[in-house]
């Protein structure tokens, strides 16, 4: 699933039995990395970002689960099945079963175009799950990136945020306003705020980040892998920053690596 691709993760959204389109030898080096960070640092946008500089596929657990909720009924594997039960009652989805959708899709953890997991592992469960399979296969993650961001910078962030209700692009009332106040510039869909970006419900978000994500902060840092990134400037100033930071990390320089 390379940058050619970008676009076509067929395997990943759709799970068994679809095929990735990337061929399965590739020439120049790859990555395997995980984004932590907590809601508002930008894992999603640095995800974007370096997905097209590093031709190396954004695995994001959020597009799995919106992509699993708008399949039929025959075509959901019975973990997508037991997901989405959770998510219609508002609950937390166990573990073992967002493993368990992750496993289905483990072509793309094999995939010789890397990966970028965007989402997961959100604890030390699923962490371990994760580990347990890359040693199994062989294969070792190249590091794992930990936006860091201010409390008081992710709620302006978060509470200022608007979505459109068509393409999901993303704005910002202050940082990153539309062209026409309340509609997207890219299809004139209406601007909304999430009911999770919310100030009531930012802090819960903040909390359940605590308690369940946080700890891999010090679990990835006894494995070697951390590396700290820090979340404050622009999107590109970010992607800039962490391609400098695993030039520096990941030594010898991988040869995809391209500034």
């Amino acid at each position: 699933m390379s940058a050619q691709n970008n676009s076509d993760r067929i395997a990943w959204l759709q799970g068994p039995p679809a095929e990735c389109s990337v061929p399965n030898q590739r020439s120049e080096p790859h990555w395997r990395l995980v984004l932590l960070g907590s809601p508002g640092a930008g894992k999603g946008t640095q995800a974007r970002l370096l997905s097209q500089r590093l031709q190396t596929c954004h695995l994001s657990t959020g597009d799995l689960f919106r992509a699993a909720a708008s399949r039929t009924d025959c075509m959901k594997t019975p973990a997508m099945n037991a997901a989405l039960e959770h998510m219609r009652r508002g609950a937390l989805v166990p573990d073992s079963t967002v493993w368990e959708m992750v496993r289905e899709r483990s072509g793309c953890l094999r995939c010789h175009g890397g990966f970028l997991l965007d989402g997961f592992p959100r604890s030390i469960g699923q962490a371990e799950s994760l580990n347990l399979f890359l040693r199994e296969e062989k294969l070792t993650l190249s590091a794992v990136l930990n936006y860091e961001l201010p409390a008081a910078e992710i709620l302006s962030r978060l509470s200022g945020r608007r979505t459109c209700e068509r393409c999901k692009s993303v704005f910002h009332v202050t940082q990153q306003p539309p062209k026409t106040e309340g509609l997207c510039d890219h299809c004139g869909g209406p601007l909304f705020h999430r009911e999770d970006d919310r100030l009531e419900s930012i802090d819960v978000r903040l909390q359940d980040y605590e308690r369940r994500t946080a700890p891999l902060i010090d679990f990835y840092r006894r494995l070697g892998l951390l590396l700290p990134i820090a979340a404050t400037g622009s999107p590109e100033d970010i992607c800039g920053r962490t391609m400098t930071a695993l030039q520096q990390f990941c030594l010898p320089t991988p040869q995809n690596i391209t500034f």
